[in-house]
């Protein structure tokens, strides 16, 4: 059997079908070319939005990672996923089963079947366990199931980016919230100071200071306020549904929020882009691990080329007439190979190796892309924290002074010293800078937000693929 098998795969590989070279295959990025840096970095932990010391957040956040239709459709890819490894794996083992036929047969006269048993009906019995074992010689199945393997784990890092995008968008929603609120907060306060100097204007018009003019202008700008104030209530309940929707409930749930004092973040910024960005991005590891199936997947249809050997056995009972089934004449087994040699396929073969040479490119590019979307999102987190301070420093000197512009202004219209005009300008410079302090408070935490994410938010992965995805 060993000469026989020996010879036969001499003659088969003699024969093959001819396999094209193909295009050199697509390159993964030299991360060191991006700028990345081996400097050591402060990763977010993996709950990052418990430092902003808010529980109502924190019931949020878990709220939606476990009610969000999101994470259910990561867990069934990973569960399929997993299944896909376990279908791989089954080729590389042994298959039995167990079979019973029982053909009622009428045995031609003018045919091998001497008489009584010519012309006669018979019933035609097997039962047996029949084997059968392909022999891997070239990795076709081992290829298939490290390429499966390499699926799963990334569609294990595809639910951690799955979790950090929804974390992401949960917080960043929240935040809106937050500042809508303190928006809301700042038009109360001007509308009372418009309240104010409509009232102001209304006695100097009952003085004979002022005229119907003032006096129009100044219920215009209180009416404005008020439209303003309503459009913030419709942008609050947009959002509070938002909120709600994310956390995968009904707007019940953000009807229940409430405007919050957050705790500063506090955290190192790093000087640069650390290298080990690309192990901590689940998006940047799923995209490698799947750059990694494609290379397997190479491999695996190589191996169509060669001849594919399996093993074939039989035992059991045959018999003609059910009642000689079990007997000991009607033992049977046997044994043997079975050797398939690719000769000619019409291309079908080179045309499918050339299929997964392209998939593979196309995992490259997409992990390329994936590398190059993720230091710009961390460059652009570290850029914004870096110039907080100095637009905080310059958006307080703004503020100030048209709070002091205004605050003058007020006096001077009292004393009759100055005009509505001058008083309409300064309010509207005074809400203006009112915002935009408002918003840049809450910007400090949603660039902290979009560092921890960009960062991988707290994403360790459990195992690494090969250095370079494919060659």
């Amino acid at each position: 059997m060993k000469r026989f098998l020996s010879t036969v795969l001499v003659l088969a590989l003699s024969g093959c079908a001819l396999m094209d070279a193909g295009p050199p295959p697509v390159a993964a990025l030299d991360a060191a070319k991006l700028g990345l840096t081996g400097q050591a970095a402060e990763w977010p932990a993996t709950q990052w939005w418990e430092r902003y010391g808010d529980p109502q957040l924190n019931a949020l956040l878990t709220d939606a990672l476990a009610n969000s239709p999101s994470m259910s459709a990561a867990q069934a890819r990973l569960a399929r996923a997993n299944a896909a490894v376990g279908t791989a794996q089954a080729p590389l083992l042994p298959s039995v089963d167990a079979n019973y036929a029982l053909t009622r047969e009428h045995l031609s006269k003018d045919y091998i079947y001497p008489a009584p048993l010519g012309g006669s009906v018979v019933s035609n019995n097997r039962l047996a366990l029949d084997f059968s074992y392909e022999l891997d010689f070239w990795g076709k199945n081992r290829s298939r199931l490290q390429s499966a393997v390499s699926q799963q784990e990334a569609a294990a890092a595809d639910a951690q980016a799955a979790r950090n995008m929804l974390a992401s968008a949960t917080v960043r929603a929240y935040l809106n919230l937050q500042n809508a609120f303190a928006q809301r907060d700042v038009l109360n306060r001007v509308l009372a100071q418009r309240a104010e100097v409509l009232s102001l204007t209304q006695g100097r018009y009952s003085a004979g200071l002022d005229t119907q003019v003032e006096v129009k202008q100044a219920e215009s700008s209180l009416a404005a306020g008020k439209v303003e104030l309503t459009q913030t209530e419709t942008t609050l309940a947009q959002l509070r549904n938002q909120v709600a929707a994310l956390a995968g409930a009904g707007p019940q749930r953000g009807q229940a929020l409430t405007a919050v004092a957050l705790t500063v973040p506090a955290g190192g910024v790093p000087a640069s882009i650390p290298l080990d960005l690309l192990g901590h991005r689940p998006d940047v590891t799923a995209a490698r691990w799947r750059a990694e199936s494609a290379r397997h997947a190479i491999d695996s249809a190589k191996a169509e080329f060669y001849p594919n050997v399996n093993l074939a056995a039989f035992v059991g009972f045959q018999a003609l007439g059910t009642g000689n089934l079990l007997g000991a004449d009607a033992r049977m087994a046997g044994f043997g190979p079975a050797v398939t040699l690719p000769i000619f396929h019409g291309g079908e073969l080179n045309a499918n190796l050339a299929g997964r040479r392209a998939d593979a490119d196309l995992a490259v590019s997409d992990y390329n892309q994936t590398v190059i979307d993720a230091v710009h999102q961390v460059a652009d987190a570290l850029d914004g924290l870096r110039l907080l301070d100095q637009e905080k420093a310059q958006q307080r000197q703004a503020r100030e002074a048209i709070e002091a512009a205004y605050d003058l202004a007020v006096k001077r219209y009292k004393a009759g010293m100055g005009n509505y005009i001058t008083v309409l300008i300064a309010q509207t410079g005074v809400l203006t800078q009112a915002r935009l302090d408002t918003d840049l408070r809450i910007r400090a935490y949603q660039l902290d937000a979009n560092l921890a994410t960009a960062l991988g938010g707290g994403y360790a992965p459990r195992a690494e693929p090969a250095p370079n995805p494919i060659h």
